[in-house]
C-alpha cells in the first residue's frame, strides 16, 4: 500500500476529508513544543481549518524527547489523519498544518534560531504535567531538577521546557525583537499564570535583566483545552490504512468533542480560532476548574479503580454500574458544589462527559490515563479535595480517587502480577510502598508524606487521612470491584 504524502493526496479514499490550500504558500508562525498525539488532534487541527485564509500561521512542532513522531512523519510530508469516531461511525480528515517537525536535542542552535524569527508569534506547549519540571503541590520551579540545573548552566543547549522557552526569547531580546507569546496547553492550573512563573524564575536565575525582560514583556495566555486524544495503536494505524486507501503511521483517533477556550492576549496577533470553534474570554479560570475537576479529576478516578478491577479501556470500565454510578456521584455531589458559579449548564456538562467516557469507539487505554499521577493528583483530586474539607464536605469518593492511586503506584495489582508504574516519581513511591507494606495504616501516611505531591497540609489534616486509610484499607480487604459498589451504594455525601 502507498504512503500519505503529497503525491498521493489524489489516491485518498473520497470520504476523506483533505486541507484546501497549497502548503507551499503555508509560512511558520507557530512553535510548538511537545508534538505528541493531543496537540495534532486539537490544536493543530483548529489551525488546519485557519491556513487557506491566513497561511501565516503553519506550525513548527518540536520534540523535545525522542524522534518518533519525526520519523514518522518525515516521509509523509507532516500530513497526517485525524479519526473522529464514536457509536454513529467516524469522520476522518488529512490535516497539513504542521510544517516540519524538529528534535531540540538534535539541533539546539537551530531551534534558537527558528525561535528568534520575527515571522515565529507564538510558541505554545503540551508537554503533559511533569514536562514543567515544577513542584505540582505549589506549582513553583523545581530548581534542583537534573534539566534545570543543566540548562541553567547550558542554556545554549537546553534540554527542559522551561530552558527552551527562555533561550528563544534571549535570542529575541538580543536580536531587538518582539518577544513571542507563550500558549500554554496542558492541564495546569492558571496555566498561563503557572508557566509564566516558571520562565520568569527560570530567566531570573540566569540573567537578572533577562529576567525582569520577559516578567515585564512577554505575554503567557492561559487555555483550557478539552478532546479526549488515546495513543495510536497498530489496529488504529490498520483501520485508517483501510479507510483511506494510504498507509498513515501516525494517524490520530480521537472523538468527535473538542474544545478550546483562550484569554485573547497575544500582542503580535494570533490566527482568527475564533472563526472555528475556539471560544476567547478574559478569564479562563472557571472553565479550567470546571473541567480539571469534573472531566479529568473523574478520569483519574475512574482510570485507577478501572485499571485495578481489570478493565483494560476507559469505555469497559464504565461498563460496570456501580463504577458509572460511583463516577456520576462524585461529579454531582463532590466535585461540582465546589465550582463558582458558571454561565454552563454543569447538569448537561456532566451528562456529555458520561456519554463521552461510554464511547465505544474510543479505546482509551485506563493504563495511559494512569500515567504521571504524582503530577497530575494535586491538579485534578486534591484542589477539590482541599475545598470540600474547608466547607466540612465528605471526601469519601475523591478519597477513593487518591487510594486508589495509592493502591496503584505499589506496583502490584490485585491479582500479584507487576504493574508498569510510569510516574517521575516511580522509584521512590514504589520503596516507599515495599518499605510500608500492603497495610493501609502504613502506606497511606508514608505515601501522603511525599511533599510535592501532598503538601504540608493534607497530611496534617486527620479528616484526609482517615478517610484515604478506610478507602485504602477497603481496597486491600475487599479489592476494587467490592469497594466501589459498597461506595457507589452508600448514595450522596
Amino acid at each position: 500500500m502507498d504512503r500519505l504524502c503529497e503525491a498521493t493526496l489524489d489516491r485518498l479514499d473520497p470520504s476523506v476529508e483533505r486541507f484546501a490550500y497549497d502548503r507551499e504558500d503555508i509560512e511558520t508562525g507557530i512553535v510548538h513544543l511537545g508534538v505528541g498525539a493531543f496537540h495534532r488532534g486539537h490544536q493543530a487541527v483548529y489551525t488546519d481549518a485557519l491556513l487557506a485564509e491566513d497561511p501565516n500561521w503553519g506550525i513548527l512542532g518540536v520534540s523535545l524527547r525522542t524522534g518518533e513522531t519525526r520519523d514518522a512523519l518525515f516521509p509523509q510530508d507532516n500530513l497526517y489523519t485525524v479519526s473522529a469516531v464514536d457509536g454513529d461511525g467516524a469522520r476522518r480528515r488529512v490535516i497539513g498544518s504542521l510544517t516540519g517537525v524538529m528534535i531540540a536535542r538534535e539541533d539546539p542552535t537551530g531551534l534558537h534560531v527558528r525561535l528568534a524569527d520575527p515571522e515565529v508569534r507564538i510558541v505554545s506547549t503540551t508537554v503533559t504535567e511533569k514536562g514543567y519540571c515544577h513542584d505540582p503541590a505549589t506549582g513553583t520551579l523545581n530548581e534542583d531538577d537534573p534539566e534545570i540545573v543543566h540548562d541553567l548552566k547550558h542554556l545554549d543547549h537546553a534540554r527542559s521546557t522551561i530552558g527552551t522557552i527562555v533561550g528563544g526569547l534571549r535570542h529575541r531580546r538580543d536580536r531587538g525583537l518582539a518577544p513571542f507569546t507563550v500558549l500554554a496547553c496542558d492541564n495546569l492550573p492558571a496555566n498561563g499564570h503557572t508557566l509564566r512563573g516558571l520562565v520568569v524564575r527560570f530567566a531570573e536565575l540566569f540573567d537578572s535583566d533577562l529576567g525582569k525582560w520577559v516578567a515585564d514583556e512577554v505575554r503567557f495566555p492561559s487555555t483550557m483545552v478539552d478532546r479526549i486524544v488515546p495513543a495510536t495503536t497498530d489496529a488504529d494505524r490498520a483501520s485508517v490504512a483501510a479507510a483511506i486507501g494510504l498507509e498513515d503511521a501516525w494517524p490520530i483517533v480521537t472523538e468527535p468533542f473538542t474544545q478550546w477556550v483562550v484569554e485573547d492576549d497575544f500582542p503580535l496577533g494570533r490566527p482568527a480560532w475564533e472563526r472555528v470553534g475556539v471560544e476567547f474570554v478574559s478569564d479562563v479560570a472557571p472553565y479550567e476548574l470546571m473541567k480539571l475537576r469534573l472531566l479529568n479529576g473523574s478520569h483519574s478516578t475512574l482510570a485507577y479503580l478501572g485499571y485495578l478491577m481489570g478493565h483494560e479501556t476507559v469505555a469497559a470500565a464504565m461498563g460496570e454500574p456501580a463504577l458509572a454510578r460511583l463516577v456520576a456521584d462524585l461529579m454531582a455531589n463532590e466535585s461540582a458544589p465546589t465550582l463558582p458559579a458558571l454561565s454552563v449548564d454543569l447538569s448537561a456538562y456532566r451528562g456529555d462527559l458520561l456519554a463521552r467516557f461510554r464511547n465505544p469507539a474510543l479505546k482509551h487505554r485506563t493504563w495511559q490515563i494512569a500515567m504521571d499521577g504524582s503530577q497530575k493528583l494535586p491538579q485534578r483530586l486534591l484542589g477539590t479535595i482541599r475545598d470540600r474539607l474547608t466547607l466540612g464536605a465528605p471526601i469519601d469518593r475523591l478519597a477513593l480517587g487518591v487510594a486508589a492511586w495509592m493502591r496503584y503506584v505499589t506496583g502490584i495489582d490485585e491479582r500479584g502480577a507487576a504493574i508498569d508504574v510510569r510516574d517521575p516519581l516511580a522509584a521512590r513511591l514504589r520503596a516507599i510502598a515495599d518499605e510500608a507494606g500492603p497495610i493501609a495504616a502504613r502506606l497511606a501516611p508514608a505515601l501522603a508524606g511525599v511533599h510535592e505531591v501532598f503538601g504540608a497540609d493534607l497530611p496534617a489534616d486527620p479528616r484526609f487521612m482517615a478517610a484515604v486509610t478506610t478507602a485504602l484499607d477497603r481496597l486491600y480487604r475487599f479489592g476494587a470491584q467490592a469497594t466501589v459498589a459498597t461506595i457507589a451504594a452508600e448514595g450522596s455525601g
